[in-house]
C-alpha cells in the first residue's frame, strides 16, 4: 500500500461499514496546491497519482505537479494515469486478445513463462459490434440476425471463449445483451471501487474512484455517470491490462456552463448536436470538457451520458459531469445495490467532490456559457457530425449541396432536377443465392410466412415473415430515405427520445400512416431495457407497424452493420447515381460508413427519424411541409405526431424499474444457448490454425529480441499516399462489406471463401494478412497522387534509387505497391491535411499503416487517439507547420523524401527536417514538428512500440 503523503483517512462508507481514502482535502491542508479550486475530472485523475505514487512509476514530483495544476497554462508534463478497470467491444477486443496470445507465444519461444502475460486490471469485453441488419421489418427479424451473427463468427467467439478461460481478469459479456457503452452505464459502472489492503496492521478496504479507458472512442458516455474514462487504441489499453499507466499530456479543461433549460420540442439529441457543433468550432481537440452550472445540473444521466458520449465527434478527450445526487439516484433506479449507492455518495462527499459546481467556484482554462432554452430542433450530416443543420433548413441545404461541386465538399449533380423519381418494382423480388451473405434464403425463408408488403396497421398483430427486404412498388430519385435506423449507444440509452420515438409511432400508426416499402427500418437498442419499456408501455407493436421491429440489440448501422440493401435498389442507385440518404440515431456518418452506397447520412434523434421514414426524403422542411397523408388522405405534419414533454414523462414513470436491471444483467450464459453451444479450446497458450481466416497469429513479436532498436534518420523515402483533411480511421481502416475485387476479397477467395461469406472488415480483425490488404482500401477513400480516382488505389514509383524508378508512375493498388516497396526495402510515408484519424479508436488503423511499411505519416493535424495509436506500432507523426501541407509545397507523390535530424536524443514536439527531393532533381527542406508529445513516447517508438517495450519490460523483471 502506498502512502508517501499520508493521505489515507477513514471515512463512513455507510450501512455501517468503515472504509479508508487518499484524502485530496487532506492534501491541500499540507500545502501541496490548492486542489479545492481544480475542475472535479482533474481532481479524480489526482487522486490516482496519488494513491498510485511509489516513486517508481508514479513519483512525488508527478502528484505535485498535477496538483498544481495551472488553468492558463498547465505544465508541460506528461500524467501517469492508473486507471481501476478496461472495458472492450469486440471489433477492437479480438485483435488485442490476438496480440495478448501473441505475447504468450513470444514468450513461450524464448523460454519464459507466458502466464507473465496476463491482465493486472479488471477487463470486461462486450460483444456488440458483430450482429449485422439482414433481416428487419418482421417478428423474426431478431432471431435469424443473431443467428447469422452466430453462423459468421463461429471462429472469433470460439477464440474469445479461449480467453475468457485463459486469462483470470478477463470477464465476457456474449452477444445478444447490448452495445458496451449502454451495458457500462447500466451495469458494469459501480462509481466508487474498493480493494482489500492492509493499514496499520489490520485489514481494511481502500476506496478510490471508478476509473477507466476502452478501445473504443465513445467510452465517454460513461462520463455522464462522473465516472472519469475515455478511448484508448487497443495498442494503449494492451499496456494498461498489463500494468502501464495511461499517459497523456496535462489537458487544459474547458469549463461549459449550462443555464436555463430545454424547451418543448428539443431532445437531448438536439443538445448534443448543438454542443457538438459549438465545441468542435472552439477547437477542444485533445482537451477536457467539464459541465457544470444549474442547467448541468437539471439534467438526468441519460441526458448527461448522451453528450459525454459525443465527446469524440466534438474531439475532447472526456465530456464529463460531475457526481451529484442525479448520479447516486440513476445507481439506485439502475438496480444497484443500496451499499453500492452509499458507498458512491459518502466516497465523493469525504472528498468534498459531490455535488454540481456553479458558476466561479471552480478555475477552469477557458470558460464557455451555453443556455439550454437557445437549442434548436436540428440533424448533423451529411458526412461529419459536427456539420449541424436547423431542422426548417434541411431540405434547401441538401438541394444545395446536391448541385454543389466535388471540390467544395457537394455532390455535382448541377442541373438535375430533385423532384425526378424513379419507379422500382419489389414485388416478388425475394433475394438470389448470394444476395444475403452466408444464408441459403430458400431454407430461410420457408420458415415463415413472405412478407408481401407492409401490412395494414394493426398495433394488435405482429409481422410473422422473415424475408429480408420489404417488398412492393416504390419511387425513388436523390434525397430518397433508403435506411431509416434507430441505433447507436448514444441514444438508445436515453429513454426519454426512445419513448418519444414509439409515442411518434403510435399517432402516425392510429392516422393510418405508413412506411415506403424502399426504406430498410431497424431498431437496434443499447440494451434489453429499452425493449422491456418500449413494451410494457404498449409503444413496441406501433413501431413494429412501421417497420421499427427489434433486430438485434449491439451497434448496427453506426458501425456500417447496415446490412444489405434491396438488390433492385442497389441496381438503381448504381444506374441513376442516385444522392440516397440515410436517417440515424447514431454519432457517426462519415462517408460510405452507414452503407457503401448511400452518400447522404444524416444523424438526428429517434423520433425524428420514424418520422423522416414515414417522409420518405430529406428534401423538405418538415417543420412546414407534410410528411404525408394520413388513411383520410388529409395532409399530417409533424406538429400532428410530435409528442409533448408531458407525454414522454408519463410514458417514463411507468417504464423503468430497478428490479428489470437486476433481471436483465445476470446469468448471461443461462440468457444465451447460443453462445454456450459454442465450443472453445484451453490452455494457457492459444493454438494457432493456419487454416482460420478470422484469426491468425501477427507478425508484431516475429525475430523478438531484447535489444532495442536506434532512432536514425529515414531516407530513401516513397509516398504510398496523398490525402486531403478529414480523412478518418474509417478511410484508412474500413469496418463494413469487403469489396470481391479488393486485395482482401481477392486474397478471401484465393483461400476459396464466397463473396458472400466475407463478413465485415470489422470481424476479419483477428487477422493481419485481411486486414494489411484492407488499409486505406475504403471506397471513398481519394488519394490525390491519382487525382480523380476514389478507392485505395496509388501510384507506384519504384525505388528511390538506381535504374527500376517508374517516370510517370504505375497505377495499383496500395496495398500492392505496399508489397512491391517492401520487395525493395523502400520506406514509406503518408501526407495527409487537418484532423488525421478523425473517428473510431481503431488500432488497424496505425496497424495496417505500419504493416504497409510506412515509416511516418506527416499530416496537418492529426486526431488524439489516431496520433497515439501510430507513436504505439512505432510510426512517427510528423505536423507541417501551420499553413504548409502537400498542396501547398506542390507535391504529387513521384518525389523522393528524406526525414532528417533524428536521433535517440531527439525530445518530444522537436523539430525535425522533411527533404524534398523532386523528380527534376530540384530539392527543398520543410521543418516539421515531431509528434511524439510525451518521454514515455519516445521509449515506445525506441522499441519498435508499446507491446516490445511492454513485452520487454516484463521480461527483464521475471
Amino acid at each position: 500500500m502506498n502512502n508517501e503523503f499520508k493521505t489515507l483517512q477513514k471515512f463512513d462508507v455507510g450501512n455501517g461499514r468503515e472504509g479508508f481514502f487518499h484524502s485530496l482535502p487532506e492534501l491541500e491542508k499540507q500545502g501541496v496546491g490548492k486542489i479545492s479550486r481544480l475542475p472535479i475530472s482533474i481532481r479524480i485523475v489526482l487522486e490516482s497519482v496519488l494513491r498510485n505514487c511509489d516513486e517508481r512509476k508514479v513519483r512525488r514530483k508527478d502528484v505535485e505537479t498535477l496538483a498544481n495544476w495551472n488553468a492558463r497554462k498547465p505544465a508541460n508534463e506528461e500524467i501517469p494515469f492508473v486507471v481501476a478497470r478496461i472495458v472492450l467491444q469486440d471489433f477492437t477486443g479480438v485483435p488485442l486478445v490476438v496480440d495478448l496470445a501473441a505475447m504468450r507465444s513470444a514468450v513461450q519461444v524464448i523460454g519464459g513463462d507466458p502466464k507473465i502475460i496476463e491482465p493486472l486490471v479488471p477487463v470486461d469485453l462486450v460483444v456488440d459490434h458483430s450482429v449485422q441488419v439482414d433481416f428487419f421489418g418482421s417478428a423474426q427479424a431478431l432471431r435469424l440476425n443473431l443467428e447469422m451473427e452466430f453462423k459468421r463468427n463461429r471462429e472469433r467467439y470460439q477464440f474469445l471463449k479461449w480467453g475468457q478461460q485463459a486469462f483470470k481478469t478477463f470477464q465476457l459479456i456474449p452477444p445478444g445483451i447490448g452495445i458496451v457503452h449502454q451495458v457500462n452505464l447500466e451495469y458494469l459502472a459501480k462509481g466508487v471501487l474498493s480493494q482489500k489492503s492492509e493499514v496499520g496492521g489490520q485489514r481494511s478496504e481502500i476506496f478510490y474512484p471508478d476509473t477507466l479507458v476502452g478501445t473504443d472512442s465513445h467510452t465517454t458516455m460513461i462520463n455522464g455517470l462522473g465516472v472519469v474514462g475515455w478511448g484508448v487504441g487497443g495498442i494503449e489499453a494492451e499496456a494498461g491490462m498489463l500494468g502501464q499507466p495511461v499517459y497523456f499530456l496535462t489537458p487544459e479543461v474547458v469549463g461549459v456552463h449550462l443555464s436555463g433549460r430545454l424547451k418543448e420540442g428539443v431532445t437531448a439529441t438536439d443538445l448534443v448536436l448543438h454542443i457538438t457543433q459549438m465545441l468542435r468550432a472552439q477547437k477542444v481537440v485533445g482537451k477536457f470538457v467539464e459541465f457544470y452550472g444549474e442547467g448541468a445540473a437539471s439534467l438526468p444521466v441519460p441526458d448527461r451520458a448522451t453528450i459525454g458520449n459525443m465527446s469524440p465527434e466534438y474531439g475532447a478527450t472526456i465530456g464529463y459531469f460531475p457526481v451529484d445526487q442525479e448520479s447516486v439516484n440513476y445507481l439506485r433506479a439502475t438496480g444497484r445495490t443500496d451499499e453500492q449507492c452509499a458507498a458512491f455518495e459518502n466516497y465523493f462527499r469525504a472528498q468534498q467532490m459531490f455535488g454540481m459546481p456553479r458558476k466561479g467556484e471552480i478555475n477552469y482554462s477557458v470558460d464557455l456559457e451555453l443556455d439550454l432554452g437557445q437549442v434548436q430542433p436540428g440533424v448533423a450530416g451529411p458526412k461529419r457530425p459536427q456539420d449541424r443543420i436547423n431542422l426548417p433548413e434541411l431540405g434547401q441545404t441538401f438541394r444545395s449541396l446536391l448541385q454543389k461541386p466535388l471540390k467544395d465538399g457537394g455532390y455535382g449533380k448541377e442541373n438535375v432536377d430533385p423532384a425526378v423519381k424513379h419507379l422500382v418494382q419489389l414485388n416478388g423480388s425475394a433475394p438470389r443465392d448470394g444476395d444475403m451473405p452466408g444464408i441459403d434464403p430458400g431454407e430461410e425463408l420457408n420458415k415463415a410466412e413472405m412478407v408481401t408488403n407492409r401490412p395494414t396497421p394493426d398495433p394488435a398483430k405482429d409481422l410473422k415473415g422473415a424475408d429480408p427486404f420489404h417488398h412492393g412498388e416504390s419511387k425513388i430519385g436523390h434525397g430518397s430515405v433508403l435506411i431509416a435506423a434507430i441505433t447507436s449507444c448514444t441514444n438508445t440509452s436515453n429513454p426519454s427520445v426512445m419513448l418519444a420515438a414509439g409515442l411518434l409511432a403510435k399517432k402516425a400508426v392510429e392516422r393510418g400512416m405508413r412506411v415506403d416499402p424502399a426504406v430498410k427500418t431497424s431498431l437496434a437498442p443499447g440494451s434489453r431495457v429499452v425493449s422491456d419499456y418500449l413494451t410494457k408501455t404498449g409503444l413496441q407493436p406501433y413501431l413494429d407497424q412501421l417497420g421499427f421491429n427489434l433486430v438485434g440489440y449491439g451497434c448496427t448501422t453506426c458501425i456500417g452493420n447496415s446490412g444489405p440493401l434491396h438488390p433492385k435498389i442497389e441496381k438503381a442507385i448504381h444506374d441513376y447515381d442516385l444522392v440516397a440518404a440515410s436517417v440515424l440515431s447514431g454519432n457517426r456518418n462519415f462517408e460510405a460508413r452507414v452503407h457503401q452506397n448511400i452518400k447522404a447520412n444524416f444523424l438526428m434523434s429517434p423520433p425524428l427519424v420514424v418520422a423522416f421514414a414515414l417522409a420518405g426524403r430529406v428534401d423538405l422542411d418538415l417543420t412546414k411541409e407534410p410528411i404525408g397523408k394520413d388513411k383520410n388522405g388529409k395532409e399530417t405534419f409533424l406538429r400532428d405526431l410530435w409528442p409533448s414533454l408531458k407525454e414522454v414523462r408519463d410514458a417514463m414513470q411507468s417504464a423503468l424499474t430497478p428490479e428489470v436491471f437486476r433481471k436483465l444483467y445476470r446469468d448471461f450464459a443461462d440468457q444465451n444457448p447460443k453462445w454456450n453451444e459454442i465450443p472453445s479450446s484451453t490452455g494457457d497458450i492459444y493454438l494457432w490454425d493456419e487454416k482460420s481466416d478470422y484469426i491468425h497469429e501477427p507478425p508484431f513479436f516475429k525475430d523478438f529480441s531484447m535489444e532495442v532498436g536506434k532512432i536514425e534518420n529515414i531516407i530513401g523515402v516513397r509516398a504510398l499516399g496523398i490525402f486531403g483533411d478529414s480523412v478518418t480511421t474509417d478511410h484508412i481502416s474500413p469496418a463494413g462489406a469487403i469489396k470481391a475485387s479488393s486485395p482482401a476479397g481477392q486474397y478471401l477467395m484465393s483461400r476459396g471463401i464466397k463473396p458472400e461469406d466475407f463478413n465485415s472488415y470489422g470481424s476479419r480483425r483477428g487477422n493481419d494478412l485481411v486486414m494489411t490488404r484492407g488499409t486505406f482500401a475504403n471506397v471513398r477513400i481519394k488519394n490525390l497522387m491519382v487525382p480523380g480516382t476514389e478507392g485505395g488505389v496509388t501510384k507506384y514509383y519504384g525505388p528511390a534509387t538506381g535504374t527500376a524508378a517508374v517516370a510517370s508512375g504505375e497505377q495499383m493498388s496500395i496495398y500492392d505497391a505496399a508489397m512491391k516497396y517492401q520487395k525493395e526495402n523502400v520506406p514509406l510515408v503518408i501526407l495527409a491535411g487537418h484532423e488525421y484519424g478523425t473517428g473510431s479508436s481503431r488500432d488497424w488503423a496505425a496497424k495496417g499503416t505500419r504493416l504497409l511499411g510506412v515509416k511516418a505519416v506527416i499530416a496537418a493535424s492529426f486526431e488524439r487517439i489516431h496520433r497515439s495509436n501510430l507513436v504505439g506500432m512505432g510510426v512517427l507523426p510528423l505536423q507541417f507547420p501551420e499553413g504548409t501541407n502537400a498542396q501547398t509545397l506542390n507535391l504529387d507523390g513521384s518525389e523522393i523524401f528524406a526525414i532528417t535530424r533524428l536521433s535517440n536524443s531527439i525530445e518530444p514536439g522537436k523539430t525535425v527536417t522533411l527533404e524534398i527531393e523532386r523528380k527534376n532533381g530540384e530539392r527543398d527542406s520543410v521543418p516539421v514538428r515531431l509528434r511524439i508529445d510525451t518521454p514515455m513516447e519516445i521509449d515506445y517508438y525506441r522499441h519498435g512500440g508499446i507491446l516490445q517495450f511492454v513485452l520487454r519490460q516484463l521480461l527483464s523483471r521475471a
